[in-house]
């Protein structure tokens, strides 16, 4: 047995817990939040049988996209008198952190 942890951008979430469930997986979604762009995410839990990763995984692949945005940097701690311009950086987040654990043991009650 295996449990996988998709760690996936709010937007990719539900249509992923919806291909998953289409599927016949039994899914649970926790909404959680990044650390980096302080944006929602949702942690997608599976429970499967070994057999069944590779298509799990082709299913997030598929379902979850990367994504730009352009965020303004903090400013750094300035002496008095300096003068700081922030520009836009662009950043990719999204897609999905996938983790691949084994289980000893699953019960269903």
């Amino acid at each position: 047995m295996k449990l996988i942890v998709a760690i996936v951008h709010n937007e990719d979430a539900g249509a992923l817990v919806d291909a998953l469930t289409d599927k016949e997986y039994r899914v649970t979604r926790l909404q959680s939040q990044g650390g980096f762009l302080k944006q929602g995410n949702a942690s997608v839990l599976v429970g499967l049988e070994d057999a069944q990763v590779d298509e799990v995984l082709a299913t997030i692949k598929e379902t979850c996209h990367a994504r730009t945005q352009f965020i303004n940097p903090t400013p750094p701690i300035m002496e008095p008198g300096e003068f700081y311009m922030p520009y836009p950086v662009e950043v990719e987040f999204g897609g999905a952190t996938v983790f691949v654990l084994s289980v000893d043991r699953y019960e269903r009650l």
